[in-house]
Protein backbone atom coordinates (compact mmCIF):
# COMPACT_ATOMS: atom_id res chain seq x y z
CA UNK A 1 0.00 0.00 0.00
CA UNK A 2 1.56 3.27 -1.11
CA UNK A 3 0.42 6.77 -0.22
CA UNK A 4 1.18 9.85 -2.30
CA UNK A 5 1.47 13.03 -0.26
CA UNK A 6 0.92 16.28 -2.17
CA UNK A 7 3.70 18.79 -1.60
CA UNK A 8 3.28 22.54 -1.33
CA UNK A 9 2.41 24.43 -4.44
CA UNK A 10 5.28 26.32 -6.00
CA UNK A 11 8.00 23.97 -4.81
CA UNK A 12 10.56 22.61 -7.23
CA UNK A 13 8.77 19.53 -8.61
CA UNK A 14 11.92 17.78 -9.84
CA UNK A 15 14.47 18.51 -7.13
CA UNK A 16 17.64 16.47 -7.41
CA UNK A 17 20.83 15.81 -5.50
CA UNK A 18 22.68 15.81 -8.85
CA UNK A 19 23.91 19.45 -8.69
CA UNK A 20 25.60 18.72 -5.37
CA UNK A 21 26.99 15.44 -6.75
CA UNK A 22 28.42 17.24 -9.80
CA UNK A 23 29.95 20.08 -7.78
CA UNK A 24 31.67 17.74 -5.31
CA UNK A 25 32.57 14.98 -7.79
CA UNK A 26 36.32 15.56 -7.91
CA UNK A 27 36.61 15.65 -4.13
CA UNK A 28 34.21 12.72 -3.71
CA UNK A 29 36.43 10.65 -6.01
CA UNK A 30 39.23 11.28 -3.50
CA UNK A 31 36.91 10.46 -0.61
CA UNK A 32 35.97 7.16 -2.25
CA UNK A 33 39.63 6.26 -2.74
CA UNK A 34 40.34 7.09 0.90
CA UNK A 35 37.33 5.03 2.02
CA UNK A 36 38.71 1.97 0.22
CA UNK A 37 42.18 2.57 1.65
CA UNK A 38 41.10 3.11 5.24
CA UNK A 39 38.62 0.21 5.20
CA UNK A 40 41.52 -2.13 4.39
CA UNK A 41 43.02 -4.48 6.94
CA UNK A 42 45.15 -7.62 7.13
CA UNK A 43 42.17 -9.17 8.94
CA UNK A 44 40.24 -10.39 5.90
CA UNK A 45 36.75 -10.12 7.39
CA UNK A 46 37.10 -6.38 8.09
CA UNK A 47 37.24 -5.16 4.46
CA UNK A 48 34.68 -7.79 3.46
CA UNK A 49 32.10 -6.55 5.96
CA UNK A 50 32.93 -2.87 5.50
CA UNK A 51 32.87 -2.98 1.70
CA UNK A 52 29.58 -4.92 1.69
CA UNK A 53 27.84 -1.83 3.11
CA UNK A 54 30.12 0.88 1.72
CA UNK A 55 29.57 -0.37 -1.86
CA UNK A 56 25.82 -0.83 -1.52
CA UNK A 57 24.77 2.40 -3.20
CA UNK A 58 24.14 5.04 -0.55
CA UNK A 59 24.07 8.63 -1.84
CA UNK A 60 26.82 9.75 0.58
CA UNK A 61 24.95 12.96 1.24
CA UNK A 62 26.68 13.65 4.56
CA UNK A 63 30.27 13.68 3.23
CA UNK A 64 29.13 15.76 0.25
CA UNK A 65 27.84 18.36 2.71
CA UNK A 66 31.27 18.47 4.37
CA UNK A 67 33.00 18.97 1.03
CA UNK A 68 30.51 21.58 -0.17
CA UNK A 69 30.52 23.57 3.06
CA UNK A 70 34.34 23.74 3.05
CA UNK A 71 34.50 24.67 -0.64
CA UNK A 72 31.86 27.37 -0.12
CA UNK A 73 34.49 29.32 1.83
CA UNK A 74 37.36 28.68 -0.56
CA UNK A 75 39.09 25.95 1.45
CA UNK A 76 42.33 24.71 -0.11
CA UNK A 77 43.88 21.55 1.23
CA UNK A 78 43.23 17.90 2.03
CA UNK A 79 41.47 18.23 5.38
CA UNK A 80 37.94 18.35 3.99
CA UNK A 81 38.50 15.02 2.20
CA UNK A 82 39.65 13.37 5.43
CA UNK A 83 36.79 14.84 7.43
CA UNK A 84 34.24 13.82 4.79
CA UNK A 85 35.62 10.27 4.91
CA UNK A 86 35.41 10.35 8.72
CA UNK A 87 31.77 11.42 8.49
CA UNK A 88 30.98 8.56 6.10
CA UNK A 89 32.75 6.04 8.36
CA UNK A 90 30.79 7.29 11.36
CA UNK A 91 27.57 6.88 9.39
CA UNK A 92 28.53 3.40 8.15
CA UNK A 93 29.48 2.28 11.67
CA UNK A 94 26.12 3.52 12.93
CA UNK A 95 24.30 1.51 10.24
CA UNK A 96 26.23 -1.65 11.12
CA UNK A 97 25.35 -1.20 14.79
CA UNK A 98 21.73 -0.22 14.05
CA UNK A 99 21.09 -3.35 12.03
CA UNK A 100 22.23 -5.49 14.96
CA UNK A 101 20.11 -3.59 17.48
CA UNK A 102 17.07 -3.60 15.18
CA UNK A 103 17.63 -7.19 13.98
CA UNK A 104 17.25 -5.93 10.40
CA UNK A 105 17.47 -8.31 7.45
CA UNK A 106 17.76 -5.77 4.61
CA UNK A 107 19.77 -2.60 4.12
CA UNK A 108 19.62 -0.72 0.79
CA UNK A 109 17.98 -3.74 -0.80
CA UNK A 110 20.75 -6.18 0.20
CA UNK A 111 21.11 -8.59 3.07
CA UNK A 112 22.56 -6.80 6.08
CA UNK A 113 26.11 -7.59 7.14
CA UNK A 114 24.80 -9.25 10.29
CA UNK A 115 22.79 -11.71 8.17
CA UNK A 116 25.96 -12.75 6.31
CA UNK A 117 28.73 -12.48 8.92
CA UNK A 118 26.77 -12.35 12.18
CA UNK A 119 26.12 -9.76 14.86
CA UNK A 120 29.55 -9.91 16.46
CA UNK A 121 31.42 -9.18 13.23
CA UNK A 122 29.05 -6.31 12.39
CA UNK A 123 29.56 -4.62 15.75
CA UNK A 124 33.33 -5.07 15.74
CA UNK A 125 33.80 -3.85 12.16
CA UNK A 126 31.66 -0.83 13.06
CA UNK A 127 34.07 -0.19 15.95
CA UNK A 128 37.03 -0.49 13.55
CA UNK A 129 35.51 2.11 11.22
CA UNK A 130 34.93 4.49 14.13
CA UNK A 131 38.58 4.10 15.12
CA UNK A 132 39.70 4.88 11.57
CA UNK A 133 37.38 7.90 11.51
CA UNK A 134 38.96 9.36 14.62
CA UNK A 135 42.49 8.74 13.33
CA UNK A 136 41.65 10.78 10.22
CA UNK A 137 40.15 13.57 12.34
CA UNK A 138 43.39 13.75 14.33
CA UNK A 139 45.40 13.82 11.08
CA UNK A 140 43.52 16.97 10.02
CA UNK A 141 44.83 18.75 13.11
CA UNK A 142 41.77 20.83 13.90
CA UNK A 143 40.76 20.50 17.55
CA UNK A 144 37.50 22.31 16.83
CA UNK A 145 36.54 19.90 14.05
CA UNK A 146 37.56 16.94 16.23
CA UNK A 147 35.41 18.29 19.06
CA UNK A 148 32.36 18.69 16.80
CA UNK A 149 32.59 15.17 15.36
CA UNK A 150 33.49 13.50 18.68
CA UNK A 151 30.52 15.20 20.31
CA UNK A 152 28.29 14.00 17.47
CA UNK A 153 29.53 10.42 17.96
CA UNK A 154 28.58 10.53 21.65
CA UNK A 155 25.18 12.08 20.88
CA UNK A 156 24.44 9.40 18.26
CA UNK A 157 25.15 6.67 20.81
CA UNK A 158 22.87 8.42 23.31
CA UNK A 159 20.17 8.52 20.64
CA UNK A 160 20.40 4.78 20.09
CA UNK A 161 19.97 4.14 23.80
CA UNK A 162 17.10 6.63 23.99
CA UNK A 163 15.39 4.89 21.08
CA UNK A 164 15.69 1.59 22.94
CA UNK A 165 14.13 3.16 26.01
CA UNK A 166 11.05 4.36 24.10
CA UNK A 167 10.66 1.28 21.87
CA UNK A 168 7.17 -0.20 22.00
CA UNK A 169 6.10 2.55 24.42
CA UNK A 170 2.99 4.28 23.09
CA UNK A 171 3.19 6.92 25.81
CA UNK A 172 6.11 8.35 23.83
CA UNK A 173 5.42 12.00 23.00
CA UNK A 174 6.30 13.93 19.88
CA UNK A 175 8.95 15.76 21.94
CA UNK A 176 10.48 12.39 22.88
CA UNK A 177 10.50 11.43 19.21
CA UNK A 178 12.23 14.69 18.27
CA UNK A 179 14.89 14.02 20.90
CA UNK A 180 15.56 10.60 19.36
CA UNK A 181 15.87 11.79 15.76
CA UNK A 182 17.92 14.84 16.79
CA UNK A 183 20.48 12.49 18.31
CA UNK A 184 20.24 9.59 15.86
CA UNK A 185 20.16 11.49 12.57
CA UNK A 186 20.23 15.28 12.78
CA UNK A 187 23.39 15.49 14.90
CA UNK A 188 25.59 13.91 12.21
CA UNK A 189 24.07 16.05 9.44
CA UNK A 190 24.79 19.12 11.60
CA UNK A 191 28.36 18.09 12.33
CA UNK A 192 29.01 17.19 8.68
CA UNK A 193 27.93 20.66 7.56
CA UNK A 194 29.73 22.49 10.38
CA UNK A 195 33.24 21.04 10.10
CA UNK A 196 33.65 22.42 6.57
CA UNK A 197 33.52 26.09 7.57
CA UNK A 198 35.61 25.30 10.67
CA UNK A 199 38.63 24.12 8.68
CA UNK A 200 38.04 26.89 6.12
CA UNK A 201 38.36 29.43 8.96
CA UNK A 202 34.92 30.89 8.22
CA UNK A 203 33.35 33.26 10.75
CA UNK A 204 31.19 31.98 13.60
CA UNK A 205 27.97 33.20 11.98
CA UNK A 206 28.64 31.11 8.86
CA UNK A 207 29.58 28.10 10.95
CA UNK A 208 26.37 28.44 12.97
CA UNK A 209 24.32 28.86 9.81
CA UNK A 210 25.62 25.63 8.33
CA UNK A 211 25.17 23.76 11.58
CA UNK A 212 21.53 24.90 11.68
CA UNK A 213 21.10 23.92 8.03
CA UNK A 214 22.46 20.43 8.69
CA UNK A 215 20.46 19.93 11.87
CA UNK A 216 17.13 20.88 10.31
CA UNK A 217 17.86 18.99 7.10
CA UNK A 218 18.50 15.96 9.32
CA UNK A 219 15.14 16.36 11.04
CA UNK A 220 13.38 16.55 7.68
CA UNK A 221 15.36 13.60 6.31
CA UNK A 222 14.42 11.30 9.20
CA UNK A 223 10.76 12.32 9.21
CA UNK A 224 10.52 11.49 5.51
CA UNK A 225 12.24 8.14 6.15
CA UNK A 226 9.72 7.38 8.89
CA UNK A 227 6.83 8.30 6.61
CA UNK A 228 8.25 6.14 3.81
CA UNK A 229 8.20 3.09 6.09
CA UNK A 230 4.41 3.28 5.90
CA UNK A 231 3.91 5.10 2.60
CA UNK A 232 6.73 3.89 0.37
CA UNK A 233 7.66 0.65 -1.38
CA UNK A 234 10.43 -1.86 -0.83
CA UNK A 235 12.29 -1.00 -4.05
CA UNK A 236 12.62 2.65 -3.08
CA UNK A 237 13.27 1.99 0.59
CA UNK A 238 15.92 -0.68 0.22
CA UNK A 239 14.23 -2.47 3.09
CA UNK A 240 10.87 -4.08 3.76
CA UNK A 241 7.89 -1.74 4.03
CA UNK A 242 6.62 -1.86 7.60
CA UNK A 243 9.95 -2.80 9.20
CA UNK A 244 9.50 -0.04 11.79
CA UNK A 245 6.06 -1.46 12.60
CA UNK A 246 7.42 -5.00 13.00
CA UNK A 247 10.26 -3.76 15.22
CA UNK A 248 7.87 -1.81 17.44
CA UNK A 249 9.52 1.53 16.65
CA UNK A 250 7.60 4.56 17.83
CA UNK A 251 7.88 6.96 14.92
CA UNK A 252 5.86 10.09 14.23
CA UNK A 253 3.19 8.46 12.01
CA UNK A 254 2.43 6.00 14.84
CA UNK A 255 2.45 8.70 17.53
CA UNK A 256 -0.02 10.82 15.57
CA UNK A 257 -2.32 7.94 14.60
CA UNK A 258 -2.35 6.61 18.17
CA UNK A 259 -3.06 10.00 19.78
CA UNK A 260 -5.88 10.75 17.34
CA UNK A 261 -7.42 7.28 17.47
CA UNK A 262 -10.52 6.00 19.20
CA UNK A 263 -10.18 3.80 22.29
CA UNK A 264 -10.67 0.76 20.07
CA UNK A 265 -7.95 1.95 17.68
CA UNK A 266 -5.59 2.67 20.56
CA UNK A 267 -6.20 -0.86 21.85
CA UNK A 268 -5.17 -2.15 18.41
CA UNK A 269 -1.93 -0.16 18.54
CA UNK A 270 -1.15 -1.51 22.00
CA UNK A 271 -1.59 -5.08 20.77
CA UNK A 272 0.38 -4.48 17.58
CA UNK A 273 3.26 -2.41 18.96
CA UNK A 274 3.55 -3.20 22.67
CA UNK A 275 2.68 -6.90 22.39
CA UNK A 276 4.40 -7.43 19.06
CA UNK A 277 1.33 -8.62 17.15
CA UNK A 278 2.73 -7.33 13.88
CA UNK A 279 1.26 -9.67 11.27
CA UNK A 280 0.81 -8.56 7.65
CA UNK A 281 -2.90 -8.21 8.36
CA UNK A 282 -2.19 -5.90 11.29
CA UNK A 283 0.24 -3.92 9.15
CA UNK A 284 -2.55 -3.33 6.63
CA UNK A 285 -4.82 -2.15 9.44
CA UNK A 286 -2.07 0.13 10.76
CA UNK A 287 -1.63 1.65 7.29
CA UNK A 288 -5.37 2.28 7.13
CA UNK A 289 -5.41 4.03 10.51
CA UNK A 290 -2.36 6.12 9.65
CA UNK A 291 -4.07 7.23 6.44
CA UNK A 292 -7.43 7.88 8.15
CA UNK A 293 -5.88 10.19 10.72
CA UNK A 294 -3.66 12.09 8.23
CA UNK A 295 -0.58 10.89 10.11
CA UNK A 296 1.59 10.63 6.97
CA UNK A 297 0.37 13.95 5.60
CA UNK A 298 1.15 15.69 8.88
CA UNK A 299 4.53 13.97 9.23
CA UNK A 300 5.46 15.40 5.82
CA UNK A 301 4.07 18.79 6.85
CA UNK A 302 6.49 18.76 9.80
CA UNK A 303 9.33 17.74 7.49
CA UNK A 304 8.47 20.72 5.27
CA UNK A 305 8.59 22.94 8.36
CA UNK A 306 12.13 21.84 9.20
CA UNK A 307 13.07 22.16 5.55
CA UNK A 308 12.01 25.81 5.67
CA UNK A 309 14.20 26.38 8.73
CA UNK A 310 17.15 24.79 6.89
CA UNK A 311 16.48 27.07 3.92
CA UNK A 312 16.35 30.17 6.14
CA UNK A 313 19.60 29.12 7.82
CA UNK A 314 21.41 29.13 4.46
CA UNK A 315 19.82 32.37 3.26
CA UNK A 316 22.44 34.82 4.65
CA UNK A 317 25.38 32.93 3.11
CA UNK A 318 27.01 34.12 -0.13
CA UNK A 319 25.11 33.29 -3.31
CA UNK A 320 26.59 30.69 -5.63
CA UNK A 321 26.19 27.26 -7.18
CA UNK A 322 27.14 25.42 -3.98
CA UNK A 323 24.50 27.27 -1.98
CA UNK A 324 21.91 26.62 -4.71
CA UNK A 325 22.77 22.91 -4.73
CA UNK A 326 22.48 22.68 -0.94
CA UNK A 327 19.11 24.43 -1.12
CA UNK A 328 17.92 21.90 -3.70
CA UNK A 329 18.95 19.03 -1.41
CA UNK A 330 16.25 20.21 1.00
CA UNK A 331 13.52 19.77 -1.63
CA UNK A 332 15.03 16.49 -2.80
CA UNK A 333 15.02 15.14 0.75
CA UNK A 334 11.33 15.84 1.22
CA UNK A 335 10.21 14.87 -2.27
CA UNK A 336 11.48 11.31 -1.76
CA UNK A 337 8.05 10.61 -0.27
CA UNK A 338 6.45 10.91 -3.68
Amino acid sequence: MGVVIPLEEGKNKSASVKPLVDLTKADMDRVNQLILSKAGSDVQMIPEVANHLISSGGKRLRPMLTLASASMFGYQGEGHVRLATSVEFMHTATLLHDDVVDESDLRRGKSTARMIWGNQASVLVGDFLLGQAFKMMVDVGSLEALDVLATAAAVIAEGEVLQLSVAKNLETTEDDYLSVIRAKTAALFAAAAEVGPIIANADKASRSALRSYGMNLGYAFQMVDDALDYGGNAADLGKNVGDDFREGKITLPVILAFRRGTQEEQAFWRSAIEKGESSDQNLEKALGLITRHDALKDTIARALHYGKIARDALAPLPAGSLKDAMMEVIDFTIQRVN
